[in-house]
């Protein structure tokens, strides 16, 4: 919301600084995000006359001016613009002076060969405008060497504040007066609302079918209007606050909505068919906006049509069809009230933002439907002539506000700050708010966010001053402070530590994603009724999303070797689960003569790291088990889950398949996992404690065997059947060779397992060496591996 220091004291009786208004402003919640004095940016400007105009020698499109500054002889300028010519009055620009739009400092140059000695400026190049046609032409008296600044008006700071979405009674100057008025800083005007003198009744119906989308619909026809251009005051407001004027009749709604949050809408009587009426949409209507664009409203969206279909989308944006020009004369005002949360729906369906969506699904104040129509009616009659109509009222708009019984100590209870009754009493009166003496307090009908008495201690902490609050410190137990972290939190620590200190980089993402990012990863469960953006739309059931879009955009910018880890929440049918994701892409290590030809991460890395990091995790990772993936974003044959039984699944890991890596965009193979956080078992209740470290006394012994075994039976299973041959002797058990040609039948493979036995009181003898050998043979047997001669 922006707005001029002299167009907030048309509301506010005060004598405060610049200064002084913003410093309020924030103090009150307002915050300033940021203040435009165009005085001290065109200070350097000044009005110039053109005394002769002449071809360029060299170049077609140029023209040599003498140009009538104001002080001293004429100054040679080179100009393109095609309206320079002799006798207009412009903007010049001397040598040294910055030029905003252009972002260049003048000085003296030469041009094809001729000297120029500043700039004859347009709109765009001091960032008044996008216009860039020609020069800036004034009128024929404006004083020669002026400040362009001062003749222009433009000399009223601009004030640009962050609104808060519940403040809706500031999307208009008069409410943000009326905070300032409250905090001390001047006195509130009385709001001069006229009595309109009818001239008869009004020639158009005004009708409502859609009473939940539009319960209040008010209106008048102004007949024998001039429709020109505004006058210079109110397009220098407008054009100040980011608004380009068009014609007297749009201005004017255009001014009422911003100086009074009230937005209004006009059309020309002569464009429309019968009476108009609030309907909802209907199947196979369309219409084009004044944004030029189509839309086609369904049967949930409310619209404004007369007999030959939709007018525009209520609340929202007017129909071209329907819209003023300079040739309209009668003039019909669209004064009404259209639901919030209709508003918002349509908007977000149709991805349309404007001026009036964003103050109507704040919540316009339904009382100001008389007041906004008298208004704007005035000030057509002022600018364009005209004779209006009665009004037409349909409809009720929704006036009743609740009653809150205040206690006065509630500012003390829950704000921390005491305020006397009668400074509370005259806060809440400054703002609007009717307060008997049994503290029964009446909201405004501008405050449909008040709805209760810590709404109304926010109201008054914040006038009197949030910095007044002290500080007050919260009570210490004496003693060691216990610790306050889950058993959860602290898993999810040392996970995310451990992952760090492995070289993997920490990514946060979104928790919401597309439908089409949802789909790709199974499809999502919970979708927002009201989402940021269509682009953020489902609740993630997976991490790898956004991680994968994260990796694609630093592939993108050249990485070399992509390494990410998020610690996050994936929202399943049945709630959220927490869950760490890691995507490794690119290159395994940096190029290398002594390494050869760099290589891609592959699955067995994904299982490296997710092995590593469910130990951290306190998983008993020595007795998982690697089984098939259950999930379809991987590629076949190259990915797996680790279990604690068959159901039990705490991770998943491999490369992704083909499919997903085109639906993010990636050209390489991505290794990936998923570690299921909540599926890892939990310590026991009294915890438990490590066991002492002995070395052992004995050197272990380690024994190679080479099975040959059928090519669909896992490696795991056969290591984990030798392993279990002899659970004393033997302490672990390891793949490190796999081979299948020459030598192998068509079929199997070998594999080969490294067994460590471990002596306890004495070394082992060859005999006993033999005896665990054979149970090692005979384990290896019952899933159908034979040793290889």
């Amino acid at each position: 919301m922006k707005l001029t220091l002299g167009w907030l004291k048309e509301h506010l009786e005060t004598s405060a600084t610049l200064d002084e208004v913003v410093v309020a402003l924030t103090r009150i919640g307002l915050e300033v995000e940021g203040v435009d004095d165009p005085a001290a940016r065109l200070a350097p400007f000044t009005v110039a006359r053109v005394l002769t105009a002449e071809r360029h020698p060299q170049a077609d499109k140029l023209q040599v001016l003498s140009v009538d500054t104001g002080k001293g002889a004429p100054v040679q300028v080179v100009c393109g613009a095609p309206n320079a010519r002799a006798g207009l009055v412009g903007v010049f620009g001397a040598p040294g002076t910055y030029v905003p739009g252009s972002d260049i400092t003048l000085k003296v140059a030469a041009i094809r060969g001729v000297e120029s000695r500043g700039m004859m400026c347009s709109m765009r190049e001091l960032q008044l405008s996008d216009e860039h046609d020609g020069i800036i032409e004034l009128p024929a008296d404006t004083p020669v060497g002026a400040r362009f600044a001062d003749v222009a008006g433009l000399a009223d700071p601009v004030i640009d504040l962050s609104i808060t979405p519940n403040r809706q009674d500031c999307m208009g100057v008069r409410g943000i007066a009326r905070d300032l008025a409250a905090a001390g800083l001047g006195t509130l005007k009385s709001l001069n609302v006229p009595a309109i003198k009818a001239s008869g009744p009004c020639p158009i119906d005004i009708a409502i079918e859609d009473e939940e989308g539009c319960p209040a619909f008010y209106g008048r026809v102004v007949r024998d209007v001039a429709n020109g251009a505004s006058p210079e005051w109110m397009q220098a407001r407008l054009r100040a606050v980011g608004q380009r004027p068009i014609s007297a009749l749009v201005d004017i709604t255009n001014y009422v909505m911003l100086d009074l949050g009230r937005p209004l809408h006009v059309y020309d009587v002569a464009k429309l068919s019968g009476g108009i009426v609030a309907r909802r949409g209907r199947a196979g209507e369309s219409f084009v906006a004044l944004n030029g664009k189509s839309y086609a409203p369904t049967e949930d969206m409310t619209v404004i049509a007369d007999a030959s279909g939709p007018l525009g989308l209520g609340g929202i944006i007017g129909g071209e069809a329907s819209g003023v020009s300079e040739t309209t004369t009668d003039v019909l005002i669209e004064c009404a009230w259209f639901t919030p949360e209709r508003i918002a729906r349509t908007g977000q369906a149709l991805g349309l933002s404007t001026d009036a969506r964003q103050r109507f699904e704040r919540g316009v104040d339904p009382a100001s439907l008389d007041d906004g129509l008298a208004i704007a009616t005035r000030l057509i009659k002022e600018l364009c002539g005209g004779q209006p109509s009665e009004p037409v009222r349909a409809g009720e708009p929704p006036l009743s506000t609740p009653i809150i019984d205040y206690d006065v100590h509630a500012v003390e209870v829950l704000g921390g700050l005491k305020v006397a009754p009668d400074r509370q009493r005259q806060i809440l009166r400054e703002l609007g708010f009717g307060v008997d003496g049994a503290w029964n307090v009446r909201v405004p009908t501008w405050r449909r966010d008040v709805d209760g008495i810590a709404d109304l201690v926010e109201e008054i902490v914040r006038i009197e001053g949030i910095d007044k609050v002290p500080s007050t410190p919260l009570p210490r137990a004496a003693g060691v402070a216990h610790p306050t972290a889950t058993p959860a939190q602290r898993m999810e620590r040392r996970v995310r530590r451990a992952a760090a200190a492995r070289g993997l980089n920490e990514a946060v993402t979104w928790s919401f994603i597309s439908e089409a990012e949802a789909a790709a990863v199974g499809g999502g469960r919970w979708t927002l009724a009201n989402p940021i953006s269509e682009d953020l739309k489902v609740m993630r059931p997976s991490l790898l999303p956004g991680l994968l879009a994260a990796a694609a955009r630093n592939l993108a910018r050249g990485a070399q070797s992509v390494r990410l880890f998020e610690v996050g929440r994936r929202y399943l049918a049945d709630g959220e689960r927490p869950t760490l994701g890691l995507v490794l892409v690119g290159q395994r290590a940096s190029r290398d003569w002594r390494a050869g030809k760099p290589q891609p991460f592959d699955l067995f890395d994904a299982k490296a790291e997710a092995l590593a990091l469910l130990a951290q995790a306190g998983a008993p990772a020595d007795r998982l088990q690697a089984m098939p993936p259950i999930s379809e974003v991987y590629h076949p044959g190259r990915a797996g889950t680790l279990r604690l039984g068959p159901k039990s699944v705490l991770a998943e890991f491999g490369e992704l398949h083909p499919n997903m890596l085109r639906a993010f965009g990636i050209d390489a193979p991505v290794a990936v996992a998923e570690i299921h956080l909540d599926a890892i078992p939990a310590a026991r209740a009294g915890g438990r404690m490590r066991d002492a470290y002995r070395p052992p006394l004995l050197q272990p012994v380690t024994r190679d065997f080479a099975f040959l075994v059928a090519a669909d039976v896992t490696a795991d299973a056969l290591v984990r059947a030798v392993r279990g041959a002899d659970k004393t002797a033997i302490v672990a058990a390891r793949l490190f060779d796999r081979f299948e040609g020459a030598g192998v039948p068509q079929g199997q493979v070998s594999l080969a397992v490294e067994v460590t036995l471990q002596p306890a009181a004495k070394s082992f003898t060859d005999a006993e060496i033999a005896a665990v050998s054979d149970k090692v043979v005979a384990a290896a047997a019952k899933v159908g591996a034979t040793l290889r001669g």
